[in-house]
């Protein structure tokens, strides 16, 4: 069947260019056929297609093109222009009769599962490893441990972007290049070209939802294990002082006791009495 712009389209111009055929036109545009003849624009207000242009780029992708890169989602197949793959084809040949267009073109009814998904970006930045931290120093007896506070992620090497500094990865879905954009402009609606290219992608609602998700899980598990960690390393050093601290009571204890053991030469001496015994 063909594809048709439903009304939640935004006018936002990613769909035109991806076409193969030329069949999306620009609300209150007049559309061209392939003989040259000019018909009047089927939409004044939003993007529309022509069903007579329209192969669901059978021929040319694996995939609806215009789908793929709306941010709203509004190319759907229309259900009141079923068609088959064989039509489609034997449309795209007659619209590009230069084009060797083989029987085994590229076509979304060959592929499983329909038309293209759109990959949900992920981080690919991994944070560096961290080197060991330097063992702490042992209190004095004498002086009241400080209350610890609580050391940064930046102390051990282990600082991570804050969300809106992430770079998302993004694969054209043209040339299969990769690029990446910062996450503070990864909007839906905002078009982003492929640097390799030059071809759109536009993120849906549901792909930022889903980076914006992950990214937020991430740093929540992120914080909450180097807390866990640190309140680790708190009791652990608590309990290692507890146990230096009884050392050092008992190495002065003995030391008490050598020094007690013998008397000190000079120390004064009591005279017994004449008739003591």
């Amino acid at each position: 069947m063909a594809t048709v712009i439903t009304s939640e389209c935004i006018n936002c111009g990613a769909c035109e260019p991806e076409c193969p055929n030329t069949a999306i036109y620009q609300g209150g545009v007049e559309w061209q056929a392939p003989d040259g003849a000019m018909h009047p624009a089927i939409s004044n207000d939003i993007f529309y297609i022509v069903p007579e242009k329209c192969t669901e780029c059978v021929g040319f992708h694996d995939h609806e093109a215009c789908a793929a890169v709306c941010p709203v989602d509004c190319c759907v197949p229309d259900p009141n222009i079923p068609e088959t793959h064989d039509v489609l084809l034997a449309r795209a040949r007659a619209l590009h009769p230069t084009e060797a267009i083989p029987d085994d073109a590229p076509s979304r009814f060959k592929k499983e599962g329909g038309g293209a998904s759109v990959p949900a970006a992920k981080p690919s930045a991994e944070p560096k490893a961290a080197g060991r931290p330097a063992p702490a120093a042992v209190a004095a007896p004498a002086a009241a441990a400080p209350t610890a506070t609580p050391p940064s992620a930046e102390a051990f090497g282990l600082a991570i972007p804050p969300p809106e500094e992430w770079e998302i990865p993004i694969r054209c879905f043209r040339c299969s290049g990769d690029y990446t954009v910062p996450f503070k402009y990864f909007r839906a609606g905002t078009v982003f070209y492929c640097p390799h290219c030059q071809g759109s992608f536009v993120p849906t609602l549901g792909v930022v939802r889903g980076v914006e998700d992950a990214l937020a899980r991430f740093h929540e598990r992120w914080s909450s294990t180097f807390a866990e960690f640190h309140e680790r390393r708190r009791r652990e050093l608590e309990q290692f002082e507890d146990g230096q601290r009884r050392e050092l009571e008992r190495f002065e204890g003995e030391l008490r006791g050598i020094a007690t053991r013998e008397k000190v030469p000079g120390a004064p001496v009591r005279r017994r009495g004449f008739f003591t015994f």
